[in-house]
């Protein structure tokens, strides 16, 4: 008895298993794709100060004060703490190239170079070219990086998969419709690879004056995503 039960068991947990290997037989197998193209909503700075002097010790506290500034900027403008980092602390031995009377040259000690560097996220990107003017009076003498992003990527990235979803589908039904035959349930749905983002960046400026207002052109994200489904087809 107890045995003819196991059998029994067994028989009904492996019928919907065959019953949906005969449906998807036959299917059709299609790639969805979906994209997307959106204003940025942050900006993300990396400025700094590089400075010369000939202790390290000066050359590191001259360009740390000039980086205080600009952090002291970042709170004035309400940018979160969490939002500000130090990207890189840089000390270097300086040397310059002495060229002798009887046309030889060689390198001697000139001191120490030093570099800080502060990364900033700005929200508020109607701020970004005040905020970049304002750093270079407050001392910053480099712009090493300047990337925008968006705040929330991954409901960019649910919304494409959705749509690249609906857009198998679309595809899937348009074929059975060419050949006759009727579009059945869903067998399978993967995703291709991973999302896309192309984010448009300004280059990179290894100097920079103040002076005037810096323009920026933020540009837009281009996002895109790929699915791959195989739906059942139906006499």
């Amino acid at each position: 008895m107890r045995a003819s039960l196991v059998a029994l068991v067994l028989a009904l947990a492996v019928l919907p298993a065959r019953a949906e290997d005969e449906l998807c037989a036959r299917k059709i197998t299609v790639v969805g794709r979906a994209q997307s193209v959106r204003a940025p909503d942050f900006a993300e700075i990396t400025i700094g100060v590089e400075t010369k002097a000939p202790g390290a010790a000066a050359a590191l506290d001259a360009a740390s004060k000039a980086v205080e500034g600009i952090v002291a900027l970042g709170r004035e403008l309400g940018v979160p703490a969490g939002d500000m980092g130090t990207s890189a602390v840089v000390l270097d031995a300086a040397t310059r190239v002495v060229t002798r009377p009887n046309g030889t040259s060689s390198s001697e000690a000139d001191g120490y170079r030093a570099t800080n560097a502060v990364t900033v996220r700005l929200a508020e990107m109607g701020r970004l070219g005040d905020f970049l003017r304002r750093a270079l009076e407050a001392g910053a003498n480099r712009i090493d990086a300047i990337g925008f992003g968006l705040t929330d990527p991954d409901k960019v990235e649910a919304d494409l998969q959705v749509a690249a979803a609906q857009d198998a589908r679309t595809r899937a039904s348009a074929l059975a419709e060419a050949v006759g035959a009727k579009l059945g349930p869903l067998c399978s749905l993967s995703t291709v690879g991973a999302p896309q983002a192309l984010r448009m960046a300004a280059p990179m400026a290894a100097k920079a004056a103040p002076g005037r207002r810096v323009p920026i052109a933020a540009g837009s994200i281009s996002s895109g995503t790929e699915v791959s489904a195989s739906f059942a087809v139906l006499p």
